[in-house]
């Protein structure tokens, strides 16, 4: 079994067996459960299915950001804080490989959780009908969004020494990404453009509540991974050698 393996296996089990994750999982779920039926269900009576499951895709993603933060919190700032990262990092193993491994069993860990809330859109059925396919692209959208979102978180944890300030980090980086649209409207093209394609939320996640998928969406949501995941490489390349 390769080393990103063994380290996700061994991450994801911490995440299954500690508090943290189930009080994270809970709050997700929780959550949701209140959104989607406060705005979702019963804001408006005559609303149609197609809108009430874009609803609940809409609030379930913001849900999935704020889990992603505090699951990658821990990822390596935890190890920093707790004095094992120099342990980790001087056993034969890559550092593309730590960060991929603890990578992948956050991602599982968050993928367990958004796929558990299937069962609010289900609930649509009680008086209206379901789209498969608005629902099949809506999960893809929230997998996709809390990918990009943990490598985000991931990069945060690795440049931070505590889980608070990897929070604070990975909370700033999310939130500078999501509000970047704003200066599109203050903008000149070809300005405007750049910073509409930057926006993490705002143009590249509607479609998917919709059910569109896009191709330049899913690209730009795993460039954005690939991205941070490349850039928390460099830097624990870079601590490797202080």
């Amino acid at each position: 079994m390769s080393a990103v393996l063994l380290i996700a296996r061994r991450e994801l089990s911490a995440h299954l067996r500690t508090m943290s994750g189930f009080i994270i999982a809970a709050a997700v779920l929780l959550v949701d459960g209140i959104l989607f039926n406060a705005f979702a269900l019963g804001a408006q009576q005559d609303k149609h299915s197609a809108e009430v499951l874009s609803d609940f895709f809409y609030y379930s993603s913001g849900t999935t950001m704020i889990a992603a933060v505090f699951l990658s919190m821990r990822l390596l700032a935890e190890e920093r804080q707790n004095g094992t990262l120099v342990l980790l990092t001087s056993s034969p193993v890559r550092d593309r490989e730590i960060i991929l491994g603890k990578f992948f069993s956050a991602f599982a860990f968050l993928a367990m959780v958004t796929l558990a809330t299937a069962f609010m859109p289900a609930l649509i059925m009680v008086n209206g009908k379901l789209s498969i396919g608005q629902v099949a692209a809506g999960y893809l959208g929230l997998l996709l969004l809390g990918s990009a979102a943990l490598a985000i978180g991931t990069l945060g944890s690795t440049l931070a020494r505590s889980q608070v300030l990897a929070a604070i980090l990975s909370g700033a980086m999310l939130v500078g990404l999501i509000v970047v649209w704003l200066l599109a409207a203050v903008s000149e093209r070809p300005l405007n453009d750049v910073f509409l394609a930057l926006a993490l939320w705002g143009r590249h996640f509607p479609p998917f509540q919709a059910g569109v998928i896009n191709l330049r969406d899913v690209a730009y949501y795993l460039l954005v991974t690939y991205f941070a995941l490349f850039a928390a490489t460099r830097v624990l390349e870079a601590r490797r050698w202080q």
